[in-house]
């Protein structure tokens, strides 16, 4: 059966709803009729063990991957991404766990990566260096990102700072929603502590987030819904306030009923 959302989470402020979206790779089904709902300005967590299909969910909300069945609405128009060029053009960001970064290019290279500014003397198209800097520096002031100097070069950044880099690039280009794999697994508990302060404010910014986390307390300390994903389905959605750690536990493993 299809999870439904529970009462108290209405779509009303929906900023993006996943309708009945299945996609399968040959004979396993990865996703199987999934339906959520994110709303404007929250930070919604998804939650599962591994191989539950939240990677592939997020593919193709994305960009990566295309549903072979259901719809994804964005913004109130349905989407058919097909490149994650399409779905940044339309307002999704997404911060992988790999980061994506080029540790050999300082950091407001990397912000502008394949975002370049360039000026124009007639048919010659140069580099806007100085405006990619000074605009770099406004990005990185705003969210008020612990890093050296945007002329520092990212293989010399703390695990946290380069997370933020990364952050920061996400939310600093006019983004409706921004997605995030694991952003604290490799950290620290200091620089987890610095990315979690990042991410609520970028919720206080009027930014949408999607939290993927294995971290349950993490999950509970930021979150405002939470859904949970077990082989493949949606397998139910709570409010954060009005649920705990235990339940969502038991949802994730099969031990409490939706």
């Amino acid at each position: 059966m299809t999870a439904r959302p529970d009462p108290g989470t209405s779509t009303d402020g929906a900023l993006l709803r996943c309708e009945n979206v299945s996609l399968s790779f040959g004979n396993v089904r990865a996703l199987v009729e999934v339906s959520l709902t994110l709303r404007r300005g929250e930070i919604t967590a998804l939650v599962g063990d591994n191989g539950a299909g939240k990677s592939t969910l997020v593919r193709c909300v994305s960009g990566i991957h295309r549903p072979q069945s259901g719809r994804i609405v964005f913004d109130g128009d349905e989407i058919d991404f097909h490149s994650p060029e399409d779905a940044r053009e339309a307002g999704i960001e997404t911060v992988h766990q790999t980061l994506a970064l080029v540790e050999d290019l300082t950091v407001w290279q990397n912000l502008f990566l394949n975002r370049e500014i360039v000026r124009r003397l007639g048919p010659v198209a140069l580099l806007d260096r100085r405006a990619m800097q000074s605009r770099s520096k406004e990005m990185v002031s705003t969210l008020a990102v612990n890093v050296p100097a945007v002329r520092s070069r990212v293989r010399r950044l703390s695990g946290g700072q380069r997370q933020a880099v990364a952050i920061c690039r996400a939310a600093g280009f006019s983004s409706k929603l921004v997605i995030m794999d694991e952003p604290t697994a490799a950290l620290g508990v200091q620089e987890t502590a610095r990315v979690e302060e990042l991410i609520s404010r970028m919720r206080e910014e009027g930014h949408s987030v999607l939290l993927i986390s294995h971290n349950f307390i993490q999950v509970m300390r930021l979150s405002d819904q939470v859904w949970v994903m077990r082989a493949g389905r949606c397998v139910g959605g709570r409010r954060t306030a009005e649920t705990s750690g235990e339940e969502i536990v038991a949802l994730v493993t099969g031990a409490a009923g939706q």
